[in-house]
């Protein structure tokens, strides 16, 4: 394969001398907090895993989030930027019982992928010291090759419907005044990324509730335990209006993981930990549905996103609300606060 044609420029070597951006603390501040997470949830499951290939998959997953946070440190410490407190032994039980089957795992991972992908594209392009350039390049391929492992053993143990397939075009077309129509008027067929975009939505939608349904069975603090029955139920409908979509449009639609939680009520996690691993799955959702919303065309499909949006913005800010009294929402790298500084 023909690369592209390299730039030559003159040398430059402020590399690493160079601080740390808004854009670079920011991203790494998140890759450390969601890694740090994924390591007590990761070595959770592994207690709980006897399918082979499974394990195996799990076990590449958490060597990556570990070997991201050793890296995330160590750029940190250079910085003297202190150390995220992130999450410890006291959120996790490894002694817990079985809270999830197997397959479930693989389903979580993608989901879970996805998330750090997204992470990891974003700041690429914003990026321009060169050893946390290098870092997030790293970390983007080696969840792409996690992704194809986990791929891989979807579709090789029929846990999967691969997305829906479609008519090969017999012309080049271009779109009429009712390419907008959603409720009135002639209202056309999905095209091919309205339809992924349901697709991949549905995908995140059902691995989210199977997991917030069992938080909820399993979470101690009633307030929160509401709020996770709450949040299973909003789930439960977005999923129902997405599948919907795609059988008016005689097309088949991922399945429910629901059946892949067990009965157990014992925690193997804190409700600092499932909260804010909640607040950080619903996050995703709202980028998703920006992706979603940037390449719909029909009107009922925009409405039906934005309903999506409002309701997920609102669970967002309940559950940020109790990590806030709680004591539990680690603050971000922020900017000066130039009015307090001027006030001293």
């Amino acid at each position: 394969m023909q690369t592209i044609k390299p730039i030559k420029l003159g040398s430059n070597k402020t590399s690493i001398t160079e601080k740390l951006t808004s854009a670079e603390m920011g991203k790494l501040w998140a890759t450390y907090m969601g890694n740090d997470m994924a390591k007590y949830i990761l070595s959770y499951f592994l207690q709980h895993v006897e399918d082979e290939d499974i394990k195996t998959l799990v076990e590449n997953a958490l060597k990556l989030s570990e070997e991201f946070l050793k890296i995330t440190t160590e750029i940190f410490s250079k910085e003297n930027f202190p150390i995220p407190k992130g999450f410890s032994q006291e959120d996790v039980n490894l002694g817990a019982p079985r809270l999830f089957q197997d397959e479930f795992y693989v389903h979580y991972l993608k989901y879970t992928a996805k998330a750090g992908m997204s992470i990891y594209g974003v700041a690429i392009p914003l990026v321009y010291r060169k050893d946390v350039e290098a870092f997030f390049r790293y970390c983007m391929d080696c969840t792409m090759d996690l992704m194809e492992q986990i791929k891989e053993i979807l579709m090789s143990k029929g846990l999967i419907i691969k997305p829906p397939l479609i008519p090969v075009p017999e012309k080049v077309e271009f779109v009429h005044q009712d390419f907008l129509n959603g409720y009135f008027g002639h209202v056309r067929p999905m095209h091919a990324l309205e339809i992924t975009h349901f697709y991949d939505n549905i995908e995140n939608n059902v691995t989210s509730k199977a997991l917030i349904m069992a938080f909820a069975q399993v979470a101690k603090d009633k307030k929160i335990k509401e709020l996770f029955e709450k949040g299973r139920d909003m789930t439960a409908a977005n999923i129902q209006r997405y599948m919907q979509m795609l059988h008016d449009e005689n097309l088949p639609s991922p399945s429910s993981h629901d059946d892949l939680v067990t009965s157990s009520t014992f925690s193997p996690f804190s409700d600092k930990i499932m909260l804010y691993h909640k607040i950080d799955m619903f996050s995703m959702k709202i980028r998703a549905f920006g992706n979603s919303v940037a390449v719909n065309g029909r009107h009922d499909i925009g409405l039906l996103y934005t309903k999506s949006l409002m309701k997920i913005t609102a669970f967002i800010q309940e559950a940020s609300k109790i990590m806030i009294e709680k004591g539990w929402f680690e603050q971000a790298p922020n900017a000066a606060d130039r009015d307090k500084l001027a006030s001293d």
